[in-house]
């Protein structure tokens, strides 16, 4: 059976998104935790789900998967909140810290940027608005609502990477695309129907590229 690897690098709560991409998967795919480099191997998928800090992720990561960046330019890859943020050139979370630069852009502070009177972190249901009509959207309405929970927000530079844009009170990059790729600052295992369906498209557009 093809294995679909869930990286563990030990700050995330990963029993939603197995769930999640188990009931999406059909029972096709054997879902795996990996805390190691070694087990990405024989991956046919890749998922970098996270929560927490930026620098802390980036320390964990390179101690117990030092050559991350290969395997997402190599693999069918989806990253979920921080694994999408840590995409990027740059966060300025803890004083600023490099990331992985698959993405051109950084990740920003949206207590610098939005009013006042909006509460950060950016919790909640918001429209995604999707910029291109790419195959990780088959089924998913325009301007769908999924769930957000984040302090730090993304630009990204390129156009080309953007798959969708997300406004509180500024626009800001919500979920990036590029080759075998895909990315989202929203939780889709946490958002219903469409976050279960994104998850769905996700694995039949990586069939297509294996």
């Amino acid at each position: 059976m093809k294995k679909i690897a869930v990286i563990d690098y030990g700050m995330s709560n990963l029993h939603s998104v197995i769930k999640s991409f188990q009931k999406a998967s059909d029972k096709r795919y054997k879902l795996c935790v990996v805390t190691s480099e070694k087990n990405l191997k024989d991956a046919s998928m890749i998922i970098l789900p996270g929560q927490g800090a930026a620098k802390s992720c980036m320390q964990k990561l390179s101690e117990n998967f030092p050559n991350l960046s290969e395997f997402i330019l190599n693999k069918p890859f989806f990253g979920i909140c921080l694994g999408f943020q840590i995409l990027f050139e740059k966060s300025f979370e803890d004083d600023g810290v490099n990331c992985l630069s698959i993405i051109e852009g950084s990740v920003n502070d949206f207590r610098k940027q939005v009013s006042k009177d909006l509460k950060v972190p950016h919790m909640g249901w918001n429209n995604v608005e999707q910029k291109n009509d790419h195959a990780i959207w088959n089924n998913i309405p325009r301007k769908s609502f999924f769930y957000f929970v984040h302090s730090y927000y993304a630009l990204a530079k390129s156009e080309e990477n953007i798959s969708s844009i997300t406004k509180y009170d500024i626009n800001f990059t919500s979920s990036v695309i590029k080759d075998n790729l895909f990315a989202c600052q929203f939780h889709p295992e946490k958002s219903s129907r469409y976050g279960l369906q994104l998850i769905s498209n996700f694995i039949n557009w990586s069939e297509s590229l294996q």
